[in-house]
């Protein structure tokens, strides 16, 4: 897989993980809209990004908007910020003297969350820059808006594994142009799609099929 077409998005794995109907729905449906959270979401981004900015600090070299790719994974995005720090156990990097160790830095809004999304997409980035770099990054930070202050994320087998898992599922489904049917959780009155996938009514549709088809059971 090598055509950038094939590619998935990076940014979906965390949709996937928080619910596949709204992953699908924004990248196979290509359906979205935005509310406070979202907007709060791409102001915080837009400060972060400035595209190929570079500066050096005490040694560490800072990277903004880095593209990714992972050929295996099958997937394309952007690291919002990389840090490269002196290491006998890093990479060479073009025009710079010595060696370098990888390190992704993801920016959220709010707080961390319950669940493993925001740590998978960036593992997701993290297996990225080993397979274009040829080298092992075993941790990265996500930095909370309201927090301020960074999580540090260890990249274990087990996160790993999650988003390769992920990553297959997400290409199934978007072979099979299929968009799962809707699983009501807590999360979705925050979800800015939740006008667009009508969890509620959909239950309702769910719950009058399956009445009609036990009573068809009963007659035959």
């Amino acid at each position: 897989m090598t055509e950038t077409d094939d590619l998935l998005a990076l940014s979906g794995i965390q949709h996937f993980l928080f619910c596949r109907r709204q992953w699908a729905l924004i990248h196979i449906e290509k359906q979205w809209v935005d509310n406070y959270l979202t907007v709060e979401g791409n102001q915080l981004h837009e400060k972060v990004n400035d595209s190929f900015f570079t500066e050096s600090r005490a040694g560490t070299i800072s990277s903004r908007s880095v593209p990714v790719r992972s050929n295996v994974l099958g997937i394309i995005g952007v690291c919002d910020l990389v840090e490269f720090s002196p290491s006998p156990n890093g990479v060479a990097l073009p025009g710079r003297e010595g060696l370098y160790q990888a390190v992704p830095v993801e920016y959220k809004r709010g707080i961390p969350k319950e669940g493993n999304f925001d740590e998978a997409q960036l593992c997701a980035q993290a297996i990225c820059l080993e397979e274009m770099l040829s080298t092992t990054i075993e941790s990265g930070y996500l930095y909370y808006a309201r927090q301020r202050r960074r999580t540090a994320v260890t990249f274990t087998d087990e996160l790993r594994q999650t988003v390769i898992k992920a990553t297959a599922e997400m290409r199934q489904h978007y072979r099979r142009n299929y968009t799962p049917k809707v699983k009501p959780q807590k999360h979705c009155k925050s979800c800015s799609l939740v006008e667009i996938c009508l969890p509620k009514l959909q239950n309702q549709n769910n719950s009058v099929t399956n009445y009609i088809t036990a009573h068809l059971e009963e007659d035959e």
